[in-house]
């Protein structure tokens, strides 16, 4: 009962603090916060299924997170007409290749045995595939990004609602992760990470720099949404009716129009993440999983496969962050390849499962919006203290300048004072994970 109590003490202080948000800043202000703490808290439930149920310490976060955005630009933006005249042919060529080696390397490793053959097979079979698609998808590369570069200069996407990229995002992070994790599960926890981080650095390069699926540093603008626009909100008669009723301005009340529906999506999104989890968590799979992470010996003594279930749960994982990745972008509008930074947004996303509550669902989702939340209210909270220590100096002075410049670096600080108190005085997070007695 009173871990009940807590827990809803919590969340209300969350809630509490984002409507202070919106009563003292604005309530536009206010619904990003929202969006952006229910996409952080699915990502957060990802990693905690990988490193509070099985003990995987995944650095690769926005890797995967970055394929889910890739979908989404995949599945929405309409097609090049023109890229596809121009190069249509040797695109289908370079697919047909890499397919083909895809399924070859696969077959070679499901029925030739585990040894040195099988390996170098493998490795052959992999450098002939690789090379084989140089050689026939470069040419073809250069004629697509040259193709109206200023707008396009890539082959597009498949023009689908952008609603259909976030199960696909999933499936391909995870299928991206089953093929990760047969290379790296094997690994030593701290090979692990840096292995995992390698992978995500790779995948990101390749999306910088693959102008001809993703634009690269130029961007993907203008992704479809799943919500409306303001402008045709704005020239509705039902909204305006609404707005008059509500003595409100359209304009205003049309960007939180949207924000709300996009609050809903996202909402049951997670609803559903986390109810899948807490089912996953409290069944024999789940127990069997812990029991993996607490003493692999053991477990492997009683007959359980450590690293399939290990793979298992990583997919697992994977899947989820890679819906949270397309549903990042399809909130953005945009595809940035250059925004996925690997080592900067991965420590976040630690950070929310350590805070919340390692091996907890609900401390996940917890620390998703505790870390989010002061992520991006430091700076103002920032500038707020800085100019109340410095009330007293003249207007040129310039230390006092000097302070008010530095407010932008509240946020490194305040991450780093919320890690070092909640390792201080809750070790195991806001919510730690619940003990079978």
């Amino acid at each position: 009962m009173i871990t009940s109590l807590r827990n809803i003490f919590y969340f209300a202080v969350m809630a509490g603090l984002i409507v202070l948000v919106g009563q003292m800043q604005s309530w536009n202000l206010a619904l990003s916060i929202l969006n952006l703490c229910l996409i952080s808290s699915v990502m957060a439930l990802g990693v905690n299924m990988q490193w509070g149920y099985a003990g995987l310490f995944n650095v690769g976060v926005m890797g995967f997170a970055a394929l889910g955005g890739l979908m989404a630009m995949l599945v929405s933006m309409p097609p090049v007409q023109e890229a596809w005249t121009a190069a249509g042919g040797g695109a289908w060529v370079g697919m047909g290749i890499f397919l083909l080696t895809l399924i070859i390397a696969i077959t070679l490793y499901r029925k030739l045995p585990k040894n040195g053959l099988r390996t170098a097979a493998i490795m052959l079979v992999v450098i002939a595939g690789y090379v084989l698609l140089r050689i026939y998808f470069d040419p073809t590369t250069k004629v697509i990004e040259k193709v109206n570069p200023a707008a396009s200069g890539y082959l597009g996407g498949l023009g689908l609602p952008i609603i259909l990229a976030w199960p696909l995002g999933g499936l391909l992070a995870g299928g991206v992760a089953w093929f990760v994790g047969k290379i790296t599960l094997g690994l030593r926890s701290d090979y692990l990470a840096i292995a995992t981080l390698g992978i995500s650095e790779i995948i990101v390069a390749v999306l910088k720099h693959e102008d001809w699926m993703t634009r690269g540093v130029k961007n993907v603008t203008g992704l479809p949404r799943p919500v409306p626009y303001e402008v045709n909100l704005q020239n509705t008669q039902w909204f305006l009716d609404l707005c008059e009723r509500l003595g409100t301005d359209p304009v205003t009340f049309s960007s939180i129009f949207v924000k709300l529906c996009y609050a809903g999506l996202f909402a049951v999104v997670l609803l559903l993440v986390l109810w899948l989890s807490e089912r996953a968590l409290r069944s024999p799979w789940g127990r069997m999983m812990r029991a993996i992470r607490d003493n692999e010996v053991s477990a492997s003594a009683m007959g359980k496969d450590v690293t399939a279930r290990h793979l298992q749960v990583f997919v697992l994982g994977s899947v989820v962050v890679g819906i949270a990745g397309a549903m990042l972008t399809t909130l953005d509008g945009q595809l940035t390849p250059s925004s996925y930074q690997p080592l900067r947004f991965t420590f976040l996303i630690w950070v929310m499962v350590i805070v919340g509550g390692s091996g907890n669902n609900w401390g996940a989702v917890l620390g998703g919006f505790v870390i989010w939340f002061f992520w991006i209210e430091a700076e103002p909270l920032g500038l707020w203290l800085m100019d109340v220590l410095t009330a007293g100096m003249a207007d040129d002075s310039a230390l006092r300048t000097h302070l008010l410049e530095s407010a932008a670096h509240m946020r490194l600080i305040t991450m780093g004072l919320i890690l070092l108190l909640a390792l201080r005085f809750n070790p195991r997070g806001l919510l730690p994970e619940r003990t079978q007695q």
